[in-house]
């Protein structure tokens, strides 16, 4: 007969357990109504020894979000391969996963949370947005984005954003439909944009040549002359 010995972990591997019991506990609900002696308890360990890998709540609140802020960052790596639109569309995909998985957590990641002003909060924010944008750039073949593509891309990950923060309040719209729509919001401020900016234009006339009138972008076409033509 043997007897089960609970193994020892190491100090990074207990750090790394803790980050993750406090993000799956952070996920469920808010971050503010998670306790210390809640993640130990989750975590199988006292509550001083939490204090022991970590100073105190806000760090491990931090080292969660930063886990987080990577897993969200890495959502809009995409394969270049094939139409835009349908780049775009499986990234929405897999954005509103990581919403849907961690509503609360996504919010306090994006709104602040108890870390409201921190620092470290603000810079793990501006770095998803940061990889988001490259992200984008790297999609659209561009290197050195002239100054309205760059307030179009911009534009466009704070209206996901934004979208995803109010869709998590209540779920009223369904979430694929949210999801389409956002690509085509993507579309619809790249095409007013090229009406004011031939460099743009020619941008778009580019991005148009190998998309198939199935995609996201062509119903998007097909929906607005159907609404001209009411």
């Amino acid at each position: 007969m043997t007897t089960g010995v609970r193994r020892r972990m190491g100090v990074e591997e207990r750090r790394q357990q803790l980050i993750g019991v406090a993000l799956d506990l952070f996920s469920r609900r808010s971050p503010d109504e998670v306790s210390i002696d809640e993640i130990a308890s989750a975590a199988g360990i006292s509550r001083p020894l939490v204090y022991h890998y970590f100073p105190g709540k806000l760090s491990l609140y931090e080292a969660a979000l930063q886990r987080a802020s990577d897993d969200l960052a890495d959502r809009f790596v995409e394969p270049r391969q094939g139409p835009l639109g349908a780049r775009l569309l499986r990234v929405m995909g897999r954005y509103f996963d990581f919403v849907d998985e961690h509503g609360p957590g996504f919010s306090a990641l994006m709104r602040g949370g108890p870390a409201v002003g921190s620092t470290t909060t603000n810079a793990l924010v501006d770095s998803v947005r940061q990889a988001a944008y490259v992200q984008i750039l790297s999609h659209l073949d561009v290197t050195e984005p002239p100054a309205r593509l760059e307030l179009v891309v911009r534009s466009w990950i704070s209206l996901a954003e934004s979208t995803a923060l109010l869709w998590l309040d209540g779920r009223r719209i369904p979430r694929a439909e949210l999801e389409t729509q956002l690509v085509h919001d993507f579309a619809a401020l790249m095409a007013v944009s090229a009406a004011y900016d031939e460099e743009m234009g020619a941008l778009v006339r580019r991005v148009l040549a190998d998309e198939p009138e199935d995609g996201p972008f062509g119903d998007l076409v097909d929906r607005l002359l159907a609404l001209s033509a009411r």
